[in-house]
């Protein structure tokens, strides 16, 4: 049976906290009651705020996929004021801070635009076949590829050469 280490707590840990803040409690004394680091608790309760019991209990399992609207639509509101950070994830169903808060710094860089998905992994034209050479080019490279095959064995023989008369015994006088 395989551990999932990127969920430190339980679902029951989390289902527990968001019992308490059901009935009203913050993170500060969530936080006290459960002993669990106050940082913890306040993205549980940030969480439990924008998506409810149900994406506190998945957290760190399934990962969400945003649209480019939604993106455009919470930086936005975040941006120009009209919501904070918190308001903006529970009305627009984010899950957590850290995309947010990152869309809200790309959003100020570069606007809507700087939202839009970028295409991943190789570009297409990376492993096409090289063109094709004039017969000129192919003689000027297979000239260029003899003469460094030629200035290597004058180079190899050289060495050979000099190592040669380091190790030719003199006669002693």
């Amino acid at each position: 049976m395989s551990i999932d280490l990127r969920v430190r707590y339980d679902s029951d840990t989390r289902r527990e906290a968001a019992r308490l803040f059901a009935m009203g409690y913050g993170y500060g004394p969530v936080s006290s009651m459960m002993s669990l680091p106050e940082d913890t608790v306040r993205k549980w309760l940030y969480t439990f705020r924008a998506v409810g019991l149900e994406g506190l209990l998945n957290m760190g399992k399934v990962q969400a996929r945003y649209s480019w609207e939604l993106k455009c639509a919470a930086a936005r509101a975040v941006v120009e004021g009209e919501l904070t950070v918190v308001e903006a994830m529970a009305a627009y169903g984010v899950a957590s801070r850290s995309p947010l808060n990152r869309w809200c710094k790309l959003y100020r860089e570069g606007g809507p635009e700087a939202l839009r998905p970028k295409p991943k992994g190789r570009p297409k034209g990376a492993s096409s076949a090289p063109a094709k050479l004039t017969r000129e080019q192919e003689l000027e490279r297979r000239i260029q590829k003899l003469e460094a095959e030629n200035a290597y064995l004058k180079k190899s023989i050289a060495l050979k050469a000099e190592k040669r008369s380091r190790t030719v015994r003199r006669p002693r006088p």
